[in-house]
């Protein structure tokens, strides 16, 4: 691990969680809940200023990861259920407090964080579309990028070599040549490649790694490379592309989320952790800023379906409470409520345990790309 890669990979994450609290932020303003605090960053405050016109106090804090929106009535030590009955029972009524506000008010709150990743991730996804064009989905047989150690590496291979056979097969495609590579786990392959002209063999064998549906394949450990983009400039197919992007990304996300239930020893293999995204941080980073920026608005788009979970503590969990609270039209017991939260954070944790042992297991094996 790099400091420099560690260090964009940390910025590029801090970015996606201000932009969430920003989306609190601004539908609090709109429904006229006062912010007390809105920080990026955490720990010991380097600058800060106050805003004359609505007292918000703007802070940039030591630590850049991410940030956090504070606003009138939330004290973030209390359940959402005790801070409306200590609202309840307060002697003077607050207009700008959170919890003065209706369920669909503190609702649209909640939820305009998600909602926020959500469109940054369209916002980016159109912005690579514009600037770089509109991607050929099918990869080329010339090598990309390598995974340090990996087989490909280690037989010799370099970015640039055009993969010509294997066993003496032709190699006509990407897709021909992924898909042979992927079902030959353990199998020793004699790869014919054309550097500088001339004609070159190795062998190389694919270790047997786990691919992005969790499911085992082979991996030589490299990227492809892809034909050029089309249609640069294109504000039409752009919009296109990114909300095809976008559409595939959730409901690929949502896919995964259900095979938990289904068949969870198998789809736990679809998550990362932080280790996980680091590692496919770098490699993104390697194959330029239109990946990575890409990989960025995949990431916007997991905290946004993350947070959506309806587990307590996230903002998943507190609109499930507020719904609760518009159905029986009072809110749940706060006794009720903590009870509920004890049990939905023994969830989340143990599946970030699972997450990160998949992470660290992942990064033991040097599992590769293709």
């Amino acid at each position: 691990m790099s400091a420099e890669r560690i260090a964009i990979f940390l910025v590029m994450l801090s970015v996606l969680v201000v932009f969430h609290e920003y989306g609190h932020f601004l539908l609090a303003r709109l429904n006229g809940v006062r912010v007390t605090d809105f920080a990026v960053g955490f720990g010991t405050t380097l600058l800060k200023w106050t805003s004359k016109r609505s007292g918000t106090v703007y802070r940039l804090n030591l630590l850049p990861l991410g940030g956090y929106c504070m606003m009138k009535g939330e004290d973030g030590k209390s359940n959402e259920a005790e801070q409306q009955r200590e609202f309840r029972d307060a002697p003077v009524y607050d207009p700008d407090n959170f919890q003065a506000k209706t369920p669909l008010q503190r609702l649209s709150i909640v939820v305009a964080g998600p909602a926020m990743n959500f469109i940054v991730a369209l916002a980016l996804l159109f912005g690579v579309a514009m600037v770089q064009g509109i991607p050929d989905p099918h990869p080329t047989t010339v090598v990309g990028p390598l995974v340090a150690g990996a087989p490909a590496e280690r037989a010799g291979l370099r970015v640039g070599d055009r993969i010509a056979a294997v066993d003496g097969v032709p190699m006509k495609s990407g897709d021909q040549l992924i898909t042979l590579i992927h079902s030959s786990a353990g199998k020793p392959l004699h790869i014919t490649y054309v550097r500088d002209g001339a004609n070159h063999t190795v062998t190389a064998t694919p270790m047997n790694a786990r691919g992005v549906d969790g499911k085992p394949q082979g991996q030589l450990g490299f990227h492809p490379q892809f034909p050029p983009p089309s249609g640069r400039g294109n504000a039409g197919a752009a919009a296109t592309l990114a909300w095809t992007q976008f559409s595939d990304i959730i409901s690929g996300t949502f896919g995964a989320l259900g095979g938990l239930f289904t068949h969870p020893a198998q789809a736990a293999g679809s998550f990362s952790g932080p280790i996980g995204m680091y590692r496919a941080s770098v490699a993104m980073e390697q194959l330029g800023i239109g990946p990575f920026v890409s990989f960025a608005a995949l990431i916007s788009i997991a905290l946004g379906i993350f947070n959506l979970l309806p587990i307590p503590a996230l903002d998943g969990g507190r609109g499930v409470f507020i719904l609760v609270e518009m159905l029986r039209g009072r809110p749940v017991d706060p006794e009720k409520e903590a009870l509920v939260h004890v049990g939905g954070f023994a969830v989340l944790i143990a599946l970030m345990l699972a997450v990160s042992y998949h992470d660290v297991a992942a990064a033991i094996s040097g599992q590769g790309p293709f």
